[in-house]
């Protein structure tokens, strides 16, 4: 029967479904959109967090930063305590503050104090230390921006050490659990109003309001310009100071966090849409794709991480599919029979000029079969009773067809069958299997007779035209002495 397009279209759905499913396997996140969105669409100042930051007036006033004492940032633990301060994070190496006087335990061994260590430092803390410490680590991309960050990172031993920024959250009553996988560092959309990172000379010297620190998680580090490897790049590529990239991956933990579609929901989504675009046909797939990448901005705004980009993808992958068969229906529409779908007579003759030039090393065979009665069948019963007669004479035909051989529509009730590698002797089984199967062939009461004849290139058949005479002749012949056996 002839293969609707509808029917033809729901052949592709499963190819795109199985393309879609690995799609989703392949690209379960979209790090790039999310990475667009969190620069477009950046996140306001967390009012928690509050950096103190050590700037170049404050080591114009205490001299190097390796050579101050413990009492200097004693001095400012305790403004900070006085003004309320909740948790104090203090992002300069421990190893600097270890070797800078006797009176580290005193000064720094207290519950809301969290003290920062670099990636693989193995400083050992002094006996009844009760400060925390954290690894102050970001995850640095190779554009040498940074994007993300961890709550935990492996040490040389492999074992889990917390980050710096998660060590600050938990103290200021927060449950973040440790685990390498990446987070996505929010971008902080500047604030003119409000106050930036404050001096750290000031804080030693009380310069401050008390109403700015208190019940505030306080992050002490570097700001200063004139030291290097202290910033990074931020998302926007702007240079940042550490200190403040880790109040961003404060206030991320601090706020709600992002949620990432699970990826059997990443999977069912991108199959979804992938067969909705080979159903919809036409332009409609890329509305859907649009649309899903379009779902990523107000999702982002209800802090869920969708992979618009793979799911785009998918959409459009099935819309590529959708176009491949409608090429495929195109390209073959000059030489394709709309009814029996095999080819006609001028994908005929091309065949036989492809094959020509071959056909003494590999024979050419030609069957031509038409049918007796099937006018009758057309004005007995109408035309589409002799389509349905058409539709299976092709179908028997295509039983005995072997690998290399094509069948086409040679005329109103003719077929043609060009074999490939057929000497005299293969023609003449294949026809007579042929006529085999097309021996009572009928239509409810109406007998229908099947006329075979072939012919094979041989030193006097010189031109294509020659072999079609040759099969001609056979055919006549063979209906004659049928019926005259009659």
């Amino acid at each position: 029967m002839r293969t609707s397009p509808e029917r033809r279209l729901t052949r592709y759905a499963l190819p795109a479904a199985l393309l879609a499913a690995g799609l989703a396997l392949l690209m379960p996140g979209n790090g790039r959109l999310w990475d667009t969105l969190n620069r477009a669409l950046p996140s306001p100042p967390d009012p928690r967090v509050v950096v103190v930051g050590i700037d170049d007036a404050s080591l114009r006033d205490y001299g190097r930063l390796s050579g101050w004492p413990s009492d200097l940032y004693g001095q400012a633990l305790r403004t900070l305590d006085e003004a309320g301060a909740q948790t104090i994070g203090l992002d300069v190496r421990l190893s600097d503050l270890v070797q800078n006087g006797a009176g580290l335990p005193g000064v720094f061994s207290r519950p809301n104090v969290v003290l920062a260590t670099a990636p693989g430092e193995t400083t050992r803390l002094p006996p009844g230390w009760r400060s925390q410490v954290g690894v102050s680590a970001l995850n640095v991309s190779p554009d040498g921006r940074v994007r993300s960050f961890q709550t935990a990172y492996p040490d040389r031993n492999g074992t889990l050490q917390p980050s710096f920024a998660r060590q600050l959250a938990v103290s200021a009553g927060q449950t973040v659990p440790l685990g390498t996988m990446p987070r996505l560092l929010r971008h902080v959309r500047h604030d003119p109003d409000r106050l930036g990172a404050i001096p750290f000379r000031d804080v030693v010297n009380g310069n401050v309001r008390f109403g700015d620190l208190q019940g505030r998680v306080v992050l002490i580090g570097l700001t200063a310009e004139s030291l290097p490897g202290t910033a990074r790049r931020d998302a926007d590529g702007e240079v940042t100071p550490g200190v403040l990239l880790q109040a961003r991956a404060v206030s991320t933990l601090l706020g709600a966090p992002f949620l990432r579609l699970p990826l059997w929901l990443t999977l069912l989504l991108c199959v979804g849409v992938a067969v909705l675009a080979v159903m919809v046909r036409g332009l409609w797939g890329f509305v859907i794709a649009l649309a899903a990448l379009a779902l990523a901005v107000p999702l982002w705004q209800l802090n869920v991480l969708f992979p618009g980009v793979t799911v785009s993808l998918a959409a459009i992958l099935g819309t590529a599919l959708v176009g491949l068969e409608r090429w495929t229906t195109l390209r073959n529409l000059g030489t394709r029979d709309a009814l029996t779908g095999v080819g006609n007579r001028l994908a005929f003759t091309r065949a036989v000029e492809h094959r020509w030039p071959g056909r003494e090393g590999r024979p050419i065979g030609l069957l031509l079969v038409d049918l007796s009665g099937f006018r009758k069948v057309n004005e007995t019963y109408g035309r589409a009773a002799g389509d349905e007669v058409l539709r299976d004479l092709a179908g028997r035909l295509q039983t005995h067809k072997r690998r290399g051989d094509v069948i086409f529509r040679w005329g109103p009730d003719e077929f043609a069958v060009l074999l490939d590698n057929a000497g005299p002797q293969d023609l003449s089984r294949f026809s007579e299997k042929v006529q085999q199967t097309l021996e009572g062939l009928t239509y409810r009461d109406l007998p229908l007779r099947a006329s075979v004849g072939g012919a094979t290139t041989g030193p006097e058949i010189r031109t294509p035209v020659d072999l079609v005479e040759a099969a001609s002749r056979s055919r006549y012949r063979m209906k004659y002495q049928r019926e005259q056996g009659e």
